[in-house]
């Protein structure tokens, strides 16, 4: 999907279309009202001329007008008519097209859905009415909408949700919605993808109200002959009788979603509504906050920076009013021109590409790009008591509705080739995470492998390690950004390698101090 900051962009646009369009009604309205009076007029002397075309010409005034209007007058009224009002309009769509989404942004749109769909346990009826968390506004999706939905899903061989959202457009249909596709579209789109579910009784169901609607769909006969055939020959060899399908309508627990790459991807996605997370009592009470001078930092000393403790195991803490609201706005309003796609590295081959699994937008600042940048890295220096000589550059990343980064690890692993070596500087060895925004609903950071959800909140910031201090990587820190449901979500985050830290942060004992 595109940018935030892009996308209000064609909000405008398409502002300025309606009003190119309404433009264009106006002279489109005007040239019929012009054709419509030279109708009338022309009805009325033909009226009189064919009553008594004789006596008409009789009078030489009559006989003149006559070969006047049909030698000037009717081309006249010919180049009216011909006239295109249209021209502007067309012009103006032609000029923003260039700015346009296309097929993949739509497709990547309708896939955000579904992704939040799955995350958040969402039906498609509560999609569909738009009945959202932390929305007080509603946005309907309508019968065509659904459908478009379901095809989208299964031209993408994801039966799964075709499933879903073709129901949807069938109950709103059913419900009486005005729509352009018709019943039987949507029936031979569900039966098929209910098949492809496994789902035989309800298939055959489904294709018999097909063929009741439509009795010359020669596919939808074809699927029924061999729907039963395939029913009655499972049937013999368990030797069960024949149970229609329930009459039940087709639900989010009805079938089950298909695995998918990711092994965590049920505990991921409980996390992301806050359900499972490991926090018991006993484990809060071994959290505190404190004031954080950063070593009497000379920064600090004055203005201690406030820190809680979010998790005790590995140690996850958060930072009060790091940024503040000024700071924020100059960060985004220098990230804007710069974001693009975020890219992951490939573990197999090392290049960089984009992938489903990371969808947002970010941009990399350096601290020459505005004094606010340098002092944010300063800030960081102060708090971590990290150097950040060797840190990367800060990156800005903005998640729209649907922006996740599935479960991750910050640090490069033993079997990949070394994403860090050019840089000379080691592993990163902690992060660093601004939060931007608040979000409305969705959006958490979330650590799978222990159970912890952490939630944003605008101008604060979360710090751990990634690294014991042996360098050996702490697998237990793989962690997600949780799709964002309603709102959007900024942050940005610092990484910070091990050169420069030998006396910072200096060995343990044990391999996994």
């Amino acid at each position: 999907s595109k940018p935030r900051s892009q996308m209000t962009d064609l909000i405008y646009t398409e502002k300025e279309l309606v009003q190119s369009l309404r433009d264009y009604i106006k002279a489109e309205e005007s040239k019929l009202a012009a054709v419509k009076s030279w109708a009338s007029k022309l009805d009325a002397l033909t009226r009189v001329s064919t009553s008594d075309p004789e006596g008409y010409l009789a009078h030489p005034v009559n006989a003149y007008k006559l070969m006047k209007r049909l030698n000037t007058e009717w081309s006249e009224l010919e180049s009216l008519v011909l006239q295109n009002p249209s021209d502007g309009f067309i012009s103006n769509m032609s000029i923003h097209r260039q700015y346009f989404p296309d097929e993949e942004d739509e497709t990547g749109a309708a896939k955000a859905l579904m992704r939040l769909q799955d995350t958040y346990q969402l039906d498609s009826e509560t999609f569909s009415r738009g009945k959202l968390p932390g929305t007080h506004s509603s946005a309907m999706l309508t019968v065509d909408d659904c459908f478009d939905m379901g095809k989208t899903a299964y031209n993408d061989a994801d039966y799964y949700h075709a499933v879903l959202w073709m129901q949807q457009s069938l109950r709103q249909l059913d419900a009486g919605e005005e729509a352009v596709v018709s019943k039987s579209d949507i029936l031979d789109y569900l039966s098929y993808s209910v098949y492809q579910m496994g789902d035989l009784p309800r298939a055959i169901e489904l294709t018999r109200r097909l063929v009741a609607i439509d009795p010359s769909h020669q596919r939808a006969g074809g699927n029924l002959r061999y729907f039963e055939r395939l029913m009655f020959k499972q049937l013999n060899e368990l030797n069960q009788a024949y149970q229609p399908s329930s009459e039940e309508p087709i639900q989010l627990g009805t079938y089950s979603r298909p695995k998918d790459h990711l092994p965590e991807r049920e505990a991921y996605e409980a996390l992301c509504r806050g359900e499972g997370v490991q926090m018991n009592e006993r484990r809060r009470s071994h959290l505190f906050c404190r004031y954080q001078d950063g070593n009497r930092n000379p920064r600090l000393l004055l203005k201690p920076i406030m820190e809680e403790d979010e998790w005790d195991s590995p140690h996850i803490v958060r930072y009060l009013e790091v940024l503040s609201h000024e700071e924020i706005e100059k960060i985004k309003e220098l990230a804007k021109p710069r974001l693009a796609r975020a890219t992951v590295r490939d573990p197999k081959t090392g290049v960089l590409t984009t992938a489903n699994y990371r969808v947002s937008k970010s941009a990399w600042l350096e601290g020459e790009d505005d004094p606010v940048i340098a002092r944010v890295n300063q800030r960081i220096e102060d708090i971590t008591g990290l150097t950040v000589d060797t840190a990367e550059l800060l990156q800005v990343a903005n998640y729209g509705v649907g922006g996740q980064y599935e479960p991750h690890y910050d640090f490069s692993r033993k079997d990949e080739p070394d994403a860090f070596k050019r840089l000379g500087t080691g592993n990163r060895v902690a992060t660093f995470l601004n939060y931007m925004s608040d979000v409305k609903a969705g959006g958490a950071t979330v650590f799978p492998d222990f159970g912890a959800a952490i939630w944003p909140r605008k101008g604060t910031a979360v710090f751990w390690y990634n690294l014991f201090k042996s360098g050996e990587g702490d697998y237990r820190t793989r962690h997600a950004a949780c799709p964002v449901l309603v709102g959007s979500k900024w942050v940005s985050n610092k990484w910070l390698h091990e050169r420069g830290q030998e006396f910072r942060r200096p060995c343990g004992l044990t391999e996994v101090d």
